[in-house]
């Protein structure tokens, strides 16, 4: 890590993400409720969503206050630093209000709008990962790897759905035809959460349409410095259209796939 400026971001990003993840862990009410929605009835925000993306701008302000914003529940301001932090102060709210664990704080940096720290914290599982574009992935202390690629039938695949009916339909209709190719299909309802579980070894792949920058930038550099191809259409960045990221002998039989399949579309 020879460019002095990524320790400060990384450390900024685990400060931020462990401070997050304790608020969003610890002061969970009882009672939680929804208290707003978004692009459908389904598409929730609680009031621990807003609490937790108060809490991460407010550190990182703090401490940088010439930087952007660009986050989840409204965080936006351009800076003039030419660092911009991209918040997903919690990924995966409807498994948080149902109190399932698998939800994530998801932080990045990135330097003239490229992702160059990421950091996704997985309160409940006690887990914190973490890139340095061009430092490697990491779990805690834990160098992370791509599981070797297997044949497009023994690979266990992750999606996840979106909030509008339409779309929903089209999805459903794009893993239908991809589980009998496949060893399996998962839906965890955490696309930071997925990516890093691909980083890790624990998904041969995962793809999605419908994300949002908050959802793709740290976990997309985590995938990528673990080894993983990322991407969307063929040529394309990963991005609201289609994000896939994979190991690399599985990438271009997947891409093509859903290509045929058309799963960038509605």
């Amino acid at each position: 890590m020879t460019d002095p400026l990524l320790p400060e971001l990384l450390d900024l990003a685990l400060e931020a993400g462990r401070r997050a993840g304790a608020l969003l862990r610890d002061g969970r009410p009882d009672d939680l409720t929804v208290a707003r929605t978004k692009t459908s009835a389904i598409d929730v925000v609680t009031e621990m969503d807003i609490a937790a993306e108060k809490l991460i701008t407010g550190f990182l302000a703090e401490h940088r206050p010439q930087d952007g914003f660009l986050g989840e529940e409204g965080a936006s301001s351009t800076g003039t630093s030419g660092i911009r932090w991209v918040v997903d102060p919690l990924d995966g709210t409807v498994n948080y209000l149902y109190g399932l664990p698998t939800w994530s704080v998801s932080i990045a940096a990135e330097r003239d709008g490229e992702a160059v720290v990421g950091v996704v914290e997985v309160p409940l599982r006690g887990e914190t990962f973490h890139a340095v574009l061009g430092g490697g992935a990491w779990l805690g202390d834990r160098r992370l790897a791509v599981r070797p690629s297997p044949a497009l039938d023994q690979a266990l695949v992750a999606t996840g759905f979106g909030y509008l009916q339409a779309r929903r339909a089209h999805q459903a209709d794009v893993a239908q035809r991809l589980l009998p190719r496949v060893r399996d299909i998962r839906r965890g309802g955490s696309a930071a959460i997925d990516l890093c579980d691909v980083a890790a070894g624990r998904l041969d792949a995962y793809y999605e349409r419908g994300l949002n920058p908050w959802d793709l930038a740290a976990g997309d550099l985590i995938a990528r410095e673990a080894g993983a191809l990322t991407g969307g259409r063929a040529g394309v960045a990963a991005s609201g259209e289609l994000a896939l990221a994979s190991s690399p002998g599985l990438f271009d039989v997947l891409q093509e796939f859903l290509e045929e399949s058309g799963a960038w579309h509605d």
